[in-house]
């Protein structure tokens, strides 16, 4: 894990702003002086920044224009140094979206004079949090160093949310787990001035009473192709590292190099991909070994003549149904630059089937498969490419169907309704679809988070759907309760329909925020949460997961792509085969872009039912119990339905599962994040007391005002 860490103090300490070759801290309550541990310092007092980890030298670059002025880049950045100084004087003007408009993955952190600036991402897969300490702000891109910072207790109204309504902002707000430790939204920035906090925005915002210009479908889907190229050109335009000191510590009977290296936990040299036979992984192992840069080559390794780059496919033989998936990764590896191997996954890699793992910043319902994912990445390489938010940035969230009837464009909802009408075979499709749809377009915000409120008071919650459609309509809303929902006390959901009311009364969405694109933001920004918790859960040693489709840069080409162009069957297929045509390549496998979350389904049911007795020892005394968010008995009872196939939202029980999984290994680990003297104490200190009554009360209320 990785993370950067500072703070921004109310008074200037002795050691002055030209003290970054010192050492530095702080002094805390107890006049302790801290500091995080294993720590890199960037610059020192008064508001010192640290980079802390196994950051490697490229990912941490300084650029100083005077002693008060200067910019500090952590992460996969395709700027030059110049170009960072240029934009350290755009900054100290006061602009900040270049900031972030550069091509990687990367957190951008300003000092001029007393103010810092800290630039999150757009999706929220680099997110920044900050907490008051000792008179000022400390701030971080990890939540649980400031919690550790600041002794701080459980949220219990945010983790109460998190299972109600992890998909509506609102009822998350800024809140993290833990209590006083706060988040700044995606597409947003921490500005501190001695002390003093701001979180501004550094995206333009539209108007809806000025309509936006038509955008040109070829020109957009050309621009996402320019935003993708880039950003893969940039890693692999990064200096190589080889794993480790790169020297085989010598042979072992029966074991080849390979299979040494597997067993050390260490990653392939150079890059690679993953190569599932979709669109989305297909795409970035096509550009990754078609472009210029020689992807297998490790820096003083090699002939020079450049390696193939190394395709890993996922093939699990617990559950059927992966054969024509598999077999399109194969059709793709044929690629001569590509070197294809196939990892394969029994019982042991299904979801739910190791329970153990380390600790993450976050919980994500990623915890629950964390050992099927290290099985697949333990093949790849020292650079990895995934297809991750390919979904959430190029597909049509269901939303956007009412955004197209508020832009008066009924023309375009023709061919996405007829196509799920055909897929479910019913003539009363377009009428049902159109009628929640034209709803939606008539809701106001407040009213939809009104509306949840009074849903999850009631306890009235929707049946899983078999089909497309009946999945589109439960989303076809402002806001909607999560499927763990139905499984939490009265008292949980009672804190969190508190929650969305103080939400609605105090403010509603920005201008020229449409419901579709407001649940697609949402949903990206989930996604990219869940993604941050997986390379924590599932990480490999001195390896570096990298995900192009949540850069900035391809983000915001995305949004730009027309609704109608997007809305379209098979939308994410047709640009990321328009991409790779304008990359050279245009053979392409057939059956390219066909669905494959089916087989996701498939596993986790299967996981579910293999492991159904630790589960049920998992929820004997559960920790969500304790916290009085769910009833023991009511949540066995549920993975014993599950487990025996009856009809209940799978993912509502990965969500119960990763929690109570988190919760038991945040109050097991030992030490903390900071040194200091006299020893300090780490976040929840104090366990989890029992909450009865504490949730839903005037008492939650206070607590977040």
């Amino acid at each position: 894990m990785r993370w950067l860490v500072g703070w921004s103090s109310a008074a200037v300490g002795a050691a002055g702003i030209a003290g970054a070759a010192g050492s530095a801290g702080a002094t805390g309550y107890d006049g302790e002086t801290v500091q995080p541990v294993g720590s890199q310092l960037l610059w020192g007092d008064p508001d010192p920044l640290w980079a802390v980890g196994d950051w490697r030298p490229d990912e941490v670059r300084v650029v100083t224009a005077d002693p008060q002025t200067r910019i500090a880049v952590l992460g996969i950045c395709g700027a030059s140094d110049e170009q960072l100084r240029v934009g350290l004087f755009a900054a100290r003007g006061g602009a900040l979206r270049h900031l972030t408009a550069w091509p990687g993955s990367y957190t951008a952190v300003v000092q001029v004079g007393r103010r810092i600036t800290v630039c999150g991402d757009l999706a929220g897969a680099r997110p920044v949090f900050h907490a008051p300490w000792a008179g000022g702000t400390a701030y971080a891109t990890a939540a649980l160093p400031l919690a550790d910072l600041v002794e701080a207790n459980l949220d219990f109204g945010h983790l109460a949310a998190l299972l109600a309504a992890p998909d509506v902002p609102a009822a998350l707000d800024d809140s993290t787990p833990y209590d006083g430790v706060k988040r700044v939204p995606p597409g947003h920035a921490l500005i501190l001035r001695a002390g003093s906090r701001e979180v501004a925005g550094y995206e333009p915002v539209a108007s809806l009473a000025v309509a936006a210009p038509a955008a040109d479908p070829d020109r957009a889907v050309d621009a996402v192709r320019d935003a993708l190229v880039e950003a893969v050109r940039t890693r692999l335009a990064a200096p190589r590292h080889v794993p480790g000191d790169g020297i085989d510590p010598g042979p072992v009977p029966g074991m080849g190099p390979a299979e040494r290296r597997a067993a050390r936990g260490m990653p392939v040299p150079g890059i690679g991909a993953d190569l599932s036979g979709g669109p989305a992984s297909g795409t970035l192992a096509l550009l990754a070994a078609g472009l210029p840069g020689m992807p297998g080559t490790v820096l003083g390794h090699g002939t020079g003549a450049g390696e193939r780059l190394l395709a890993v496919t996922f093939n699990d033989l617990a559950v059927g149904g992966q054969e024509a998936e598999v077999a399109r990764a194969g059709a793709l590896a044929a690629n001569p630059r590509l070197h294809h191997v196939v990892v394969t996954g029994g019982e042991e890699t299904l979801p739910y089937g190791v329970l153990d793992g380390p600790l993450t910043d976050e919980p994500g319902s990623s915890l629950i498969a964390a050992a099927r994912h290290r099985a697949r990445l333990a093949a790849g390489s020292a650079d990895h490419f995934t297809g991750y938010g390919a979904r959430q940035v190029l597909d049509a969230h269901p939303a956007r169907l009412a955004d197209l009837l508020m832009d008066r464009k009924r023309r375009h909802l023709v061919r996405p309704v007829a196509a799920m009408a055909k897929a479910d075979g019913s003539v009363l499709v377009p009428a049902r679809v159109y009628a929640a749809a034209r709803r939606l377009a008539r809701t106001p915000y407040r009213t939809g988070l009104e509306v949840l409120s009074e849903r999850l008071l009631r306890r009235r919650f929707d049946e899983p759907g078999d089909g497309a459609t009946d999945a589109s309509l439960a989303v076809l809303t402002w806001a909607g309760p999560g499927p763990a929902a139905r499984w939490l006390t009265g008292e949980a959901l009672a804190e969190v329909s508190v929650r969305l009311q103080t939400s609605s009364q105090r403010s509603g969405v920005g201008p020229g925020q449409r419901p579709g694109d407001f649940r697609a933001r949402a949903a990206l920004a989930r996604l990219a949460a869940d993604v941050r918790v997986l390379e924590q859960a599932a990480e490999i040693r001195f390896q570096r997961l990298h995900t192009p489709f949540l850069d900035n840069q391809v983000v915001r080409a995305c949004r730009a792509l027309p609704e109608a162009l997007r809305v379209q069957p098979g939308a994410r297929a047709s640009i990321l085969r328009t991409v790779l045509e304008g990359a050279g390549v245009s053979e392409l496998p057939g059956g390219w872009g066909a669905p494959t979350q089916a087989v996701a389904a498939s596993a986790a049911r299967a996981g579910l039912r293999v492991a159904a007795d630790s589960l049920m020892s998992l929820f004997d005394t559960p920790l969500l119990a304790e916290a009085g968010l769910v009833e023991a008995r009511v949540v066995r009872k549920a993975v014993r339905s599950a487990a025996a196939g009856e009809a209940l939202p799978l993912d509502g029980l990965a969500d119960l599962v990763s929690l109570e999984l988190w919760l038991r290994r945040l109050l097991a680990r030992r030490g903390t994040c900071w040194t200091g003297t006299p020893a300090r104490q780490r976040a929840v200190p104090a366990g989890i007391a029992p909450q009865r009554g504490a949730l839903g009360g005037a008492g939650a209320v206070v607590r977040r005002g």
